[in-house]
């Protein structure tokens, strides 16, 4: 499996409302994708006191397969609109270590994505450990060798306190999951 993400920092004076109406008008394209496990449609609005962001984002996070599934999806039409009206972004893949998935992901609207550094020279053996999840609905945890660095993120109905002071947050606007 591979995560991805790629993020647009967006102006101060943005109106979020034009990338979540973009989400609802265009998510459900990526339901029932070859290979996509879920993608999450996730934004932060600056200072709007839900995900305590310092800017406007749009950083979508994709969960897939294989590399012939994410290969498939960047060569897209749909991947192309996005850098056209966008701009061709730094698209970040991480193999992925463990994840976790409840079956009432559908239910999350917040996700919270933390990056740590994996303390030089220890011990690698036990990062691909197993995750569980509590109260969130999905947990990942990925690694970027090139930067050693783990990737966690998570997604939640409700935004806990304690999660978000430690992590970027965001709001999901939908996800995009394998048709049954």
């Amino acid at each position: 499996m591979l995560a991805m993400q790629y993020s647009f920092t967006l102006p101060a004076d943005y109106d979020m409302t034009i990338i979540e109406r973009r989400i609802a008008d265009n998510g459900h394209l990526l339901d029932g994708y070859p290979g996509l496990i879920f993608k999450t449609y996730l934004y932060a609005i600056q200072n709007d006191g839900l995900t305590a962001s310092d800017e406007n984002l749009y950083a979508p996070f994709y969960l897939w397969q294989d590399a012939a599934s994410l290969n498939s999806f960047l060569l897209s039409p749909g991947f192309a609109a996005v850098s056209r009206a966008f701009g061709r972004p730094e698209v970040k893949i991480y193999p992925v270590l463990s994840v976790a998935l409840s079956p009432d992901i559908r239910q999350a609207k917040f996700a919270c994505r933390k990056i740590e550094p994996i303390r030089p020279y220890s011990s690698l053996s036990s990062l691909g450990e197993p995750v569980k999840i509590g109260e969130e609905l999905a947990r990942l945890v990925a690694w970027d060798p090139q930067n050693w660095q783990l990737i966690g993120l998570s997604l939640w109905k409700i935004l806990p306190q304690e999660v978000a002071s430690t992590s970027q947050n965001y709001q999901i606007g939908h996800i995009s999951l394998p048709k049954n």
